[in-house]
């Protein structure tokens, strides 16, 4: 059985950047680019249109930027797509602006052909996040000062806890099923909890919280 092909959005004001990302995507047979903007403004409007998997957003765009951009796709799109930031420099605060804003996460420019593919596929065909160790310097510069952990902190129970640090490793509910050993239905509910619990819309938006609030700083996401 064939797969259908990943649609891809690739939104930069370069024209050579975009040049360069389509003939990379292109070359793979189960990606298709179905669309470019050169602003924020435009990408909403193409991805509307084109109703892409996942879209490579720079952050740094005139008009309307990335980060806004990526706020209206998830806030007005049922089933958007995913959304990967793609940025020069790691510790832009734009990418971390964009990961608040429900990013599924990010990319460096640098990236080899072979990273970007496997990105491209990795947010398109599961649940999981692209949260290089870099995140955690973004979140450590952008934290809250807490005086004491929010209070859904203790809310979470053990665990509710675990599925969270597991999510902030990129796992998906499958991984995450089979590294506690409990079925995907436990950790969907799981999952459910979390976002509730946090207040957030989105992984991307728990996993956020979760560095802010100084939960993740004890041990390492995923372990």
């Amino acid at each position: 059985m064939t797969h259908a092909r990943i649609r891809v959005v690739l939104a930069d004001d370069e024209r050579m950047v975009r040049t360069a990302l389509r003939a990379i995507l292109s070359a793979e047979p189960d990606l298709e680019v179905v669309g470019e903007a050169a602003t924020g403004a435009e990408a909403v409007s193409v991805v509307r249109q084109a109703r892409p998997d996942v879209v490579l957003m720079d952050v740094r765009m005139p008009e309307t930027d990335g980060i806004r951009a990526t706020e209206q796709i998830l806030a007005t799109l049922d089933g958007p797509p995913r959304i990967v930031v793609v940025t020069t420099f790691e510790n832009d605060s734009y990418v971390y602006d964009a990961l608040r804003a429900g990013a599924a996460g990010f990319l460096l420019k640098r990236a080899e052909a072979d990273t970007l593919v496997q990105a491209v596929r990795l947010v398109a065909r599961t649940d999981s996040l692209l949260f290089p160790s870099a995140v955690r310097a973004l979140a450590a510069e952008h934290a809250r000062a807490h005086a004491a952990p929010p209070a859904w902190v203790a809310k979470l129970t053990g665990r509710e806890s675990d599925v969270l640090r597991h999510m902030a490793g990129g796992l998906t509910n499958a991984e995450i099923a089979r590294r506690m050993e409990v079925g995907s239905a436990t950790v969907k509910s799981h999952v459910a909890a979390v976002l509730a619990k946090t207040g957030a819309r989105d992984r991307t938006q728990a996993v956020i919280a979760a560095y802010e609030a100084g939960f993740l700083r004890t041990a390492h996401p995923g372990s």
